[in-house]
């Protein structure tokens, strides 16, 4: 019987935690480039369960291809991933902004070594180096990229041209308008190329903070092809305020069940105590 009020108290605590990354989501809705993270339901095997290992089961936060190998027997039966979809471009005008309309990450290079991230608002430091708003180099695919010219032109799969003869070829006569990503003159030549890439299981990822992620496994470098770079744009979060508050009432009104179930089930439980001892 103890197996009921385990089930309560523990949904309840699934409860909790699905709150915390609603609360993490709508906390992140302006953030750009950042992708929301959803829960998703695990079947947790409960064989005899002792009482004290389903309450104090580890929450596991481990990718689907590893859910048998990592969940440990009772923890929190709901797993943790990155809502992947590509989030809506804002056009920003300014050249050093760089956004990513298909799959992928930029790689930059921090203190601890490489991470990523789709966050594009980049900058040219003291050096002349590409880096990120927090001073982290941008990397590309032949190391770090180092600019002479202060507005370089980027096309959609990544090269860096920073001339004044391949800047003139991306505008429409001199008006500053951009013509387009992907377009630039065959005799012109790219001084560097972004590193993006992308990740096996591209749902789990760990968030570094600073808008930057670790992936599973070693990233591969993404196709030119496939690669989708947006000159002057940044991406927004793929937040939905309103979709999160659903999830919100949805998950409170669900914890407030599961705590009437707990109720229910001690007073029902403390009411067998008292009639054995009347009887004994």
């Amino acid at each position: 019987m103890q197996q009921i009020l385990a089930l309560g108290l523990k949904s309840m605590r699934d409860d909790t935690l699905r709150l915390d990354y609603v609360a993490a989501n709508l906390a992140n809705a302006m953030t750009p480039g950042y992708k929301r993270e959803v829960t998703v339901g695990v079947t947790v095997p409960l064989v005899n369960p002792q009482f004290s290992a389903m309450v104090d089961g580890l929450h596991a936060g481990s990718s689907s291809s590893a859910i048998a190998n990592s969940l440990p027997p009772f923890s929190p039966s709901m797993l943790v991933q990155a809502d992947v979809s590509v989030g809506t471009l804002k056009s920003t005008g300014r050249g050093l902004d760089l956004a990513l309309a298909g799959p992928g990450y930029f790689e930059v290079l921090t203190e601890a070594g490489p991470a990523y991230t789709r966050q594009g608002d980049f900058r040219i430091d003291g050096r002349g180096r590409l880096v990120t708003a927090a001073g982290q180099l941008v990397m590309g695919q032949g190391g770090e990229i180092r600019l002479n010219a202060a507005e370089p032109v980027i096309d959609a799969a990544g090269n860096v041209f920073e001339s004044q003869g391949a800047a003139a070829a991306f505008t429409d006569g001199g008006s500053g308008k951009a013509l387009g990503t992907g377009m630039h003159p065959a005799d012109a030549q790219p001084v560097a190329r972004l590193k993006v890439v992308q990740f096996d299981d591209p749902k789990a990822i760990q968030r570094q903070g600073g808008g930057l992620v670790q992936g599973a496994g070693v990233p591969t470098q993404m196709k030119d092809a496939d690669i989708q770079v947006r000159q002057g744009y940044l991406e927004n979060s793929n937040v939905s305020a309103m979709q999160e508050m659903v999830q919100m009432i949805q998950t409170m009104r669900h914890f407030e069940s599961m705590q009437k179930v707990a109720i229910s089930y001690d007073d029902m439980t403390g009411q067998a105590v008292r009639k054995l001892g009347d009887l004994a």
